[in-house]
């Protein structure tokens, strides 16, 4: 999982934000339009082209029946089961196309989310940073877990720690930055960074080492036998969407919305069946 969000996001860091994260609607347009582009070809490539045509055929033929004969039920009933059956038929075509689609298109969907879902905090702010001890590796209480700051940044309330593992830190935003938390856990430490202020730009609101490391790929995923399991950033500031719901909701929309739509608009154009 490490290597391959790695991997990813090693990519996505020189092709994404050409003009800047204060300018997403390129990437917003380019990224889900290539979505829609790749889940033609792949449908084209992998799927049963001619039994899709030859399904979608008899659902309309048999929902036609249910038009004309609808006062019939002799007819109604049989032609409503056909149909039912045809559409299961469809969706069955459809579903290794699907499982081919879903490593790329999550890919880009977290590197769109990772980029432009998420503003820099206000300065003068105070933000909830959440430690998560990983049950599995023995040896660290949360009483052995320390936060070390930046200048720049200040402790606002003491930690509070709880007995399933998990310890809070209430911090103040003193100025602008990127900041680097360090955690230190017995011998072991691990770092979050935290965006403050200033221009819009790529933003980490989580590391972890649970499958979420796949949804927020930004920063790298602790070591396997680390005592910290996650580090999160619970106070957010989404980043505005012009005509969309703000952070990952209206990335998410645009993404599937445009993607669909180029489907829907191109398939004629590359020869494909829907």
């Amino acid at each position: 999982m490490g290597s391959f969000n790695a991997i990813f996001t090693a990519i996505f860091n020189v092709v994404l934000a050409p003009f800047g994260h204060g300018f997403p609607w390129f990437d917003l347009v380019l990224w889900p339009l290539l979505g829609g582009i790749l889940a033609l070809l792949v449908i084209k490539a992998v799927s049963n082209q001619a039994g899709i045509t030859r399904a979608k055929n008899f659902i309309q033929v048999h929902l036609l029946e249910i038009v004309l004969f609808r006062d019939d039920l002799r007819v109604v009933l049989p032609a409503t089961a056909k149909a039912l059956a045809y559409n299961v038929m469809y969706l069955g075509y459809n579903i290794v196309p699907m499982l081919v689609m879903i490593v790329p298109m999550t890919a880009i969907l977290v590197q769109l989310v990772s980029h432009y879902a998420q503003a820099p905090l206000p300065v003068g702010e105070t933000v909830l940073i959440v430690a998560k001890l990983d049950g599995e590796v023995q040896g660290v209480a949360v009483r052995d877990v320390t936060l070390e700051l930046p200048a720049g940044l200040s402790l606002d309330a003491p930690p509070v720690r709880s007995a399933d593992g998990e310890i809070a830190w209430r911090v103040r935003l003193d100025a602008p930055g990127d900041f680097v938390l360090k955690l230190h856990a017995g011998s072991v430490t691990e770092e979050k960074s935290l965006a403050v202020g200033g221009e819009a730009r790529k933003v980490s609101v989580l590391r972890t080492k649970s499958w979420e490391a796949l949804l927020y790929p930004a920063e790298p995923v602790p070591a396997a036998d680390s005592p910290i399991e996650s580090i999160s950033i619970l106070d957010r500031d989404d980043q505005p969407l012009r005509g969309l719901p703000d952070g990952e909701g209206g990335v998410l929309a645009w993404f599937f919305g445009v993607s669909l739509l180029a489907g829907f608009l191109l398939k004629d154009l590359f020869g494909v069946t829907l």
